[in-house]
């Protein structure tokens, strides 16, 4: 049994930083893939960014490009979120996932099996 869980959420003021942290048991990542996910009140679960351990390529949602950055660390089973120039419109509730096999789709929900309980992100104008 895998468990996530997220912490590093929080309330920012707009152009703010954050930086989110999921830290995994249950399992080593040496070849899995871990995701993060937000979800705003009234809306669907959205992808943000994805890691793939194996082939060391990351993912981006248009939305978050060039101010997110997602990283890793393997001997600590922890992947990060660092969130800099913070908007309003990133308020919600963050999750980081993690599929049993890669799929190869990382944007889709859908490809992950495990979920972390959620971080409350909110940016103030």
């Amino acid at each position: 049994q895998v468990q996530l869980v997220e912490s590093g959420g929080g309330l920012v003021q707009a152009g703010g930083s954050l930086r989110l942290s999921c830290t995994a048991s249950g399992r080593t990542f040496k070849s899995y893939v871990m995701g993060w996910f937000r979800q705003a009140p009234g809306k669907e679960r959205e992808f943000v960014s994805a890691i793939s351990w194996g082939g060391r390529s990351t993912y981006y949602a248009d939305s978050v490009k060039g101010r997110f950055t997602i990283s890793g660390d393997n001997a600590k089973n922890t992947v990060y979120l660092q969130m800099n120039s913070l908007k309003p419109e990133d308020t919600a509730v963050y999750y980081c996932a993690t599929p049993l096999y890669d799929s190869g789709n990382y944007d889709s929900p859908t490809s992950y099996d495990y979920w972390g309980q959620g971080t409350q992100v909110t940016v103030s104008p």
